[in-house]
């Protein structure tokens, strides 16, 4: 597979959210490529683990793993000071640290504070941290931020996760933007909308993988794939959902405006049976 020129040995790679599940699979894909990755968390222990296979693949003296709160400003820029203090520049930033807890509209203020500030607030904090060194030295370069489908089509049971994701999308789309008019910069920033994917984030206390959902693994493969292509929207399939029905899901939910029909219709009463025609085509 060819791959994207920013994704060549000895470059620089950082990846939050890099101890586990789809953060740990793309830092030991760039790991495998012979770059030198760093990779940020704030579970101590899978970082460690996940520190010492790194280093297998590319030598422990091009492996940095650190404990960071992607929400804390502070500890971002922390983070930035010892990857170029190590490394150099950097060529490729992974904004993919996240949270699921449940929520509900008039749930507890701190939940819907904690997800906002880990799931956007993390991805606004790596981006600018990050962000303005990375177009200034001039080379090819990547910003990936990690979204949800979630985030598009807004099903009903985890508001803070949606509205998170949610922004992760038009914050991403605002960079892109940005990115493409600045002179000389050869940063360009991608959205990754996974599919139903096994990570410890999906889990929920299951220790098999189900049937329809894709390995952190596959779901990297795809990423790589989607950014040599040069796409902006690297939506992933899995085994249960494929594109056409994605994106049959996401016309509904833009149509719900453009039809002016309630907020949510897919998931209404009313139009269950519309929806229903509209996905199949009758």
């Amino acid at each position: 597979m060819t791959l994207h020129p920013a994704l060549i040995a000895a470059n620089v790679a950082i990846v939050t959210g890099g101890a586990s599940g789809i953060g740990f699979a793309a830092a030991r894909a760039f790991a495998g490529l012979g770059m030198r990755v760093a990779i940020a968390d704030n579970d101590g222990e899978a970082l460690k683990a996940a520190g010492q296979v790194l280093a297998t693949l590319v030598g422990a003296e091009n492996v940095l793993a650190m404990t960071v709160d992607v929400s804390r400003r502070e500890e971002v820029v922390a983070l930035q000071d010892a990857v170029t203090g190590r490394f150099g520049r950097v060529h490729v930033l992974m904004n993919n640290a996240g949270i699921q807890p449940e929520s509900g509209i008039f749930g507890p203020h701190e939940v819907w504070q904690q997800t906002l500030a880990v799931n956007l607030g993390g991805v606004v904090n790596g981006t600018q941290v990050f962000g303005p060194g990375m177009a200034a030295h001039g080379e090819p370069a990547l910003i990936v931020n990690t979204g949800s489908k979630q985030g598009i089509t807004t099903p009903p049971g985890n508001p803070a996760y949606n509205v998170a994701k949610a922004g992760v999308k038009v914050f991403t789309e605002a960079l892109q933007h940005e990115l493409r008019n600045m002179p000389g910069c050869r940063v360009s920033a991608h959205l990754l909308i996974p599919g139903f994917v096994f990570t410890p984030l999906t889990a929920r206390g299951r220790v098999e993988k189900p049937g329809g959902a894709w390995t952190p693994e596959e779901t990297v493969d795809f990423m790589l794939e989607g950014l040599h292509a040069g796409d902006f929207y690297i939506l992933c399939p899995d085994g249960e959902t494929s594109r056409a029905t994605d994106e049959k899901r996401m016309a509904w939910a833009v149509g719900d405006i453009i039809a002016n029909r309630p907020p949510l219709s897919r998931w209404h009463r009313d139009y269950k049976a519309a929806f229903e025609d509209f996905v199949s085509g009758r």
